[in-house]
């Protein structure tokens, strides 16, 4: 591979026309080969207004990308011998408590990898309480429907949120380690341990072991410590027009969670994530600073559980063990104002990050098409092959039905010539059976596998849907 990539034209070609068709302001994306940049591009404004450029040095947040700086705290604080990730996390959170038996069995790799047995739950949405209740764009946010919303306060401590989850009335999805359901809550108290074991606040141990051994001199939790850092993005937030056009517009307020800053919350840039990105390519070394051991790395890029159809949860990260033959780490971020995309490719040396100032746009699958043009495959060409299996309408009218989530989503699943379709959030896709439960969308430019879930007597009683499981309402 040349050490210098000098442009992508398919690339940007495809990626233009995406970026135009979901009026994305802005995007960063740069490409590694072993640590050395190859490819940089920024496409529109990080400030549509005042026609200010994307650069590799603007800062965007990274959202739940912020998962894996997380991880590899736990597992530095393991390496010292303070933890181990197979305690129970009531070890060192002895006011955790749920309605179930099996909380104590719950340990901190379970949240690590979101298999401790929780739902999704609105803890996030109080955390973020003071934030949205002072944004007027809060309103045009998919997804952020809850019923209750004014008769909870804002939940601005770990205690508060141990507090709140101990009174919910919810059903565990099953025995800890068993079933995955991406989990916002378990990196929040994931955020509680760090902090109890270090003797540091959550915020400033990643700040003291990872972000400055790292040399991510532009990478903070909280807005207001860059306020003299002049090149961070304006946020944008984009809301569906009665002609059916969707508009978008600057929508300045960053959502903040202290309580759950360990599930979402840092804000970085391309260049800062790019020498990140090197903790997993290189063994652990970033520069001249080991950041974990190897083994340690090799644990949280180690495939731990299925979440969909050959993509796997390690610590903090996905792993595609075969993605065009080689295997590919990466995750990805959605917040307000916030879409992004970290990925590794260890055998080949290649890193790569986008961050983007819209929500709900297809980051990954621009990164997916870069990825392609830099090995030379077709920009569009996917690591999955989906065979369609023809459905009887006795099988689909099984699937027929409103999911809800206690987070904030609401899915409805509809039979309709013999093919079915789901609604979510105002928008209607057609969906492909691959038999065994399981169903292949195309929603928003990115590849969604749905499957439905039976219980003991094979009634169909929840569906993994964008990387939650969402039960079904009677």
């Amino acid at each position: 591979m040349n050490s210098q990539i000098n442009s992508l034209k398919d690339f940007e070609a495809y990626a233009e026309k995406l970026i135009n068709n979901y009026q994305i302001p802005g995007v960063a994306i740069g490409l590694a080969h072993h640590g050395v940049p190859i490819y940089e591009k920024g496409f529109g404004y990080r400030n549509i207004e005042k026609k200010l450029p994307v650069a590799m040095d603007t800062i965007f947040g990274i959202a739940s990308v912020t998962k894996s700086f997380t991880c590899v705290a736990i597992m530095q604080l393991q390496e010292q011998g303070q933890l181990n990730v197979h305690d129970p996390v009531v070890k060192y959170l002895p006011e955790f408590t749920t309605r179930s038996d099996y909380t104590n069995q719950m340990t901190i790799e379970h949240f690590m990898t979101h298999t401790a047995g929780l739902p999704p739950l609105p803890s996030l949405i109080y955390a973020k309480k003071r934030s949205l209740d002072a944004d007027p764009s809060v309103k045009d946010y998919p997804g952020l429907h809850i019923k209750e919303y004014d008769s909870q306060g804002p939940i601005d401590t770990y205690e508060q949120l141990m507090e709140y989850i101990g009174k919910l009335d919810f059903e565990l999805l099953g025995e800890p380690g068993t079933e995955f359901s991406y989990s916002n809550d378990a990196y929040g108290l994931l955020g509680a341990i760090v902090e109890r074991v270090s003797g540091l606040s959550y915020e400033s141990y990643v700040k003291q072991y990872i972000l400055e051994p790292s040399g991510m001199k532009n990478t903070y939790f909280d807005i207001e410590e860059i306020k003299d850092y002049e090149n961070i993005t304006s946020l944008y937030a984009a809301k569906k027009q009665e002609n059916g056009e969707t508009f978008v517009y600057e929508a300045p307020i960053w959502w903040e969670s202290p309580a759950m800053r360990g599930a979402g919350a840092l804000k970085s840039t391309v260049h800062d994530m790019l020498k990140y990105a090197e903790i997993f390519r290189n063994k652990g070394k970033v520069g001249e600073h080991q950041i974990l051991t190897s083994e340690s790395v090799e644990e949280m890029i180690k495939p731990r559980i299925q979440f969909t159809h050959g993509r796997y949860y390690g610590y903090g990260l996905m792993i595609t063990p075969d993605f065009h033959g080689v295997t590919l780490v990466e995750h990805g971020g959605n917040l307000k104002g916030v879409a992004s995309q970290v990925c590794i490719i260890p055998e080949k040396g290649i890193t790569g990050m986008i961050l983007t100032n819209l929500a709900g746009v297809p980051a990954p699958t621009i990164m997916s098409a870069a990825l392609n043009d830099l090995e030379g495959r077709l920009i569009t060409v996917s690591p999955f092959t989906f065979e369609e299996v023809e459905a009887s309408l006795e099988l689909l009218r099984d699937y027929e039905g409103i999911y809800q989530s206690m987070e904030g989503m609401e899915l409805e699943f509809t039979a309709n010539n013999g093919s079915l379709e789901v609604s979510a959030q105002g928008t209607s896709y057609p969906i492909k059976s691959m038999g065994s439960d399981m169903f292949v969308a195309n929603v928003r430019d990115q590849t969604e596998v749905i499957r439905f879930i039976r219980n003991d007597q094979g009634k169909v009683v929840r569906v993994a849907y964008h990387l939650r499981q969402v039960p079904k309402v009677e």
